[in-house]
């Protein structure tokens, strides 16, 4: 048995793994790249494999990077079963139809760009009616039970509390007398994720394909994040201005509207009735008609939240629900939200803030001191929200720059993904230990961090897989193959990543100036210098433009 592991290589996206044994050909998850824009060059190349010879997918949730390039394997040809749990097929069916909008919308912005310097259209990597075809294909299991693919190969999904359908793999292969085993982690919850369940705890492998989002840090302050919630959008109605959600549409924003609605049975003294009925009083706009469609998957789904959250809906109170709360489904509905001066709370997706409304909401809000950006999710490299969350003191937004002026807050508590604390537990949750792990879906520091803390505490050796490395799983594990890429790609990406430092560069460059500037000690030949100096790098800018 091999795995190829051609996605969330130090890195967290483009999930996807190509498993070979017992005669078939098959994958896990099939995610979209995101953040960097070397990264995402990568959604549109050739997959590593045929996909006409691929025998069967395993999809671990409906995450986007994880599942964001299922309609492009489809259009490729890939035309056998996707199993996915049912709730994760349900989301799917709104997610990647919508992942496909979006690929539209860009490429038509992009190409009036390319027309006009005459050059050919590209079309969109897929389009939402492509995605809307490829469902055809997904088939619907249940947590707990053992599935046959063939007769050599089972599958159990159990339930990961990552989002709504989330799943932790175990997956037998039986090849001659041998019989392996390895479980896929995908992403794995945290213990105290509102309305799901805990993460299932596995009691044996023999090889571990493990995420690594958090493998260097512990969540702070994880039992007050509702009271910080609270703090930190009273405060800022308490100052007349508005707090902006950047937030995932599916997860995310139903765990928020959940922990808003859980508040009121807080017993605490009259400072904090009065900070939640300020709350209560507040407009909670859901801007986002994915997320409005993903709330009534989870409303369809309860049998998978948490025994608290279903005695509560026995009880007639739905977790989902609240007085203030408003759906804004269109265009015009979400541009008046930006008119509207009355204090309020804004969450919209997507929660890095690289697509969707929520560019429009910062265009409006980070230049106001007196309103809110509130992160409650993790912010890849490269991203706006990265960018905000790390200090940025200017960004740009659909072309124009924009002070930041606003307030950042980032609540990681609301965090989906385990903390190191957690990881280390799911490993030690295990009866007969793995072999050997491998760790995927975190940044390097992440990993080298939790690697160095698997092996000296648990004692297990950990492999961090490159880029297209191919591992036979024996007793001892062995790399058999790795993927070289082409000149051609290693130059562009070289371009990419130039670009993305000189960015960085030019951010500390503003800094540097605008500080030299407000400087009463320097001389007018030092000014005339510095002047001189941006003078000649804005030309040379516009010889690469117009080049």
């Amino acid at each position: 048995m091999k795995i190829t592991f051609l996605g969330a290589t130090k890195t967290v996206t483009g999930s996807n793994f190509l498993v070979e044994g017992a005669g078939k050909k098959f994958l896990v998850d099939c995610g979209m790249w995101q953040g960097k824009a070397e990264d995402e060059l990568k959604n549109t190349q050739e997959f590593q494999y045929d996909p006409k010879e691929i025998d069967f997918m395993l999809l671990t949730h409906a995450h986007i990077d994880h599942s964001g390039r299922i309609p492009k394997l489809y259009n490729e040809g890939f035309r056998n079963p996707v199993y996915a749990h049912k709730a994760t097929c349900d989301l799917c069916a709104l997610m990647l139809p919508d992942s496909g909008h979006i690929q539209e919308m860009e490429s038509q912005w992009k190409n009036k760009k390319r027309l006009r310097k005459g050059e050919p259209a590209i079309p969109p990597m897929y389009t939402a009616e492509d995605a809307a075809r490829c469902l055809e294909i997904f088939k619907p299991v249940n947590y707990d039970e053992v599935i046959e693919i063939t007769p050599e190969i089972h599958v159990r999904y159990n339930d990961a509390g990552h989002m709504l359908g989330s799943s932790i793999i175990e997956l037998w292969v039986k090849e001659g007398d041998k019989e392996t085993k390895t479980v896929f982690t995908g992403d794995i919850g945290n213990n105290d994720i509102p309305l799901l369940s805990s993460p299932t705890m596995i009691e044996d492998t023999d090889y571990l394909v493990m995420e690594s989002t958090y493998g260097s840090r512990l969540h702070m302050q994880n039992d007050k994040k509702a009271e910080i919630f609270l703090d930190v959008v009273s405060e800022t109605l308490d100052n007349g201005g508005t707090v902006v959600i950047p937030s995932f549409a599916v997860g995310r924003t139903q765990e928020i509207l959940y922990e808003v609605n859980k508040l009121k049975d807080e017993n605490k003294d009259e400072e904090f009735r009065r900070k939640y009925k300020k709350l209560m009083k507040a407009p909670v706009y859901v801007d986002s008609p994915l997320a409005i469609s993903a709330t009534e998957v989870f409303r369809e789904n309860t049998d998978l939240f948490d025994d608290e959250t279903k005695a509560e809906i026995l009880r007639g109170d739905n977790p989902l629900e609240f007085p203030g709360l408003k759906f804004t489904m269109t265009a015009d509905e979400s541009k008046a939200l930006n008119q509207d001066e009355t204090p309020s709370i804004i969450i919209s997706a997507s929660g890095m803030c690289e697509v969707g409304r929520i560019k429009h909401h910062l265009k409006h809000n980070l230049w106001n001191p007196k309103s809110t950006i509130l992160f409650v999710g993790y912010q890849a490299p490269g991203t706006l929200g990265y960018s905000l969350v790390n200090g940025a003191k200017t960004v740009k937004i659909f072309g124009d720059e924009i002070a930041v002026n606003a307030r950042i807050e980032y609540i990681e508590g609301y965090s989906g993904h385990a903390d190191q604390e957690w990881l280390m537990n799911f490993i030690y949750s295990f009866i007969k230990k793995p072999k050997h792990i491998f760790l995927v879906h975190g940044e390097e520091e992440s990993q080298d961090v939790l690697r160095e803390k698997i092996e000296t505490e648990a004692k297990l050796p950990v492999t961090i897989p490159e880029y297209g490395e191919t591992y036979e799983l024996k007793d001892t594990i062995e790399m058999t193959h790795k993927l070289e890429r082409k000149v051609e790609k290693t130059i562009r990406n070289e371009i990419i990543q130039r670009l993305e430092m000189l960015k960085d560069e030019l951010n500390d460059m503003e800094y540097y100036v605008r500080k030299d500037i407000n400087d009463t000690t320097l001389k007018d030949e030092d000014m005339f210098r510095i002047n001189e100096k941006i003078k000649d790098l804005e030309k040379q800018i516009v010889n690469v433009i117009e080049g």
